[in-house]
């Protein structure tokens, strides 16, 4: 009889945590975009590159376990907000800034980057497919100020012209600007 229940139990714990690996991996998969982790040395060169500085507001589109966020207020003095579209993202993301630290410089909000708002950005964070990019596009030139940037992890940006370029890491940093001086096709 005891074996028993301490199988049922077994079998419920691992039940409970397929799901969860299940939301982790499907909720995300649903939105277009895979989970996929950035190295911290990339996540680094590329806030470098973007010359991102203590008091700036960064966004992670798609902020996944908060790792961006974290390194980014920790090494650079940031506020960061994370826009993520799964509910279990966005737990672990506040998990990890309580566990590092930085859990009051940081700001997760369950919700589609398609649809959030971000115009008190001073640089927005995006790993995402060229397709999702595009897409996006049109939000952030209608969002973001003049002279936020704009840092893109492996793909471009459709007829916009990058400031900068890391052609080993692949990171494409952008900058919005005015319209005597644009860096990008409208």
């Amino acid at each position: 009889m005891i074996i028993k229940n301490d199988l049922s139990i077994l079998f419920v714990f691992v039940a409970i945590l397929a799901s969860l690996y299940l939301l982790w991996v499907i909720i995300p998969m649903f939105s277009g975009l895979p989970w996929i982790p950035t190295r911290q040395a990339r996540i680094r060169q590329a806030l470098h590159l973007a010359r991102v500085s203590p008091g700036d507001v960064i966004y992670d589109l798609g902020s996944g376990d908060g790792r961006v966020l974290i390194l980014a207020v920790r090494e650079f003095g940031v506020h960061a907000v994370g826009i993520e579209i799964s509910p279990i993202h966005c737990v672990v993301a506040k998990i990890n800034a309580y566990i590092h630290g930085v859990n009051d410089h940081i700001t997760i909000r369950w919700s589609s980057f398609y649809t959030a708002n971000y115009s008190d950005a001073d640089v927005v964070f995006l790993y995402m497919t060229s397709r999702q990019a595009t897409r996006i596009r049109p939000r952030l030139e209608k969002q973001l100020h003049q002279g936020a940037r704009v840092i893109t992890i492996s793909c471009e940006i459709n007829g916009w012209h990058p400031v900068d370029f890391d052609r080993e890491e692949l990171i494409f940093i952008y900058r919005m600007g005015s319209s005597s001086e644009l860096h990008f096709n409208k």
